[in-house]
């Protein structure tokens, strides 16, 4: 399993923009096969500052994603929003270790 966690800075005006968009990815993110987990999660100290915590069955799967039209979407509706480039970091799932228990 490949996790990958997406730091995103929004613009403090447009966080309610950020978040409508990024929903609606969350949404199509979670009916695609190779998508296990997507979480969306928002600072609590700093309202601008989120996470995307995403769990794919494997690379190719992560490949996939990002030629859905969800996700193309929500990039264009997203960059103008932010307040800097998004940071992504890609991690081997040791535990849980069965996709089941995603």
């Amino acid at each position: 399993m490949i996790v990958r966690a997406i730091e995103i800075l929004v613009k403090p005006e447009r966080t309610a923009e950020f978040i409508a968009a990024t929903l609606e990815n969350h949404r199509g993110s979670l009916r695609e096969p190779g998508v296990l987990r997507f979480d969306v999660l928002q600072s609590a100290e700093d309202p601008g500052r989120f996470l995307l915590y995403e769990v794919y069955r494997d690379e190719q799967a992560t490949q996939e994603h990002k030629k859905t039209a969800h996700y193309e979407s929500w990039r264009q509706a997203v960059e103008p929003l932010l307040a800097a480039p998004r940071k992504g970091w890609a991690y081997r799932a040791l535990a849980p270790a069965d996709p089941g228990d995603w």
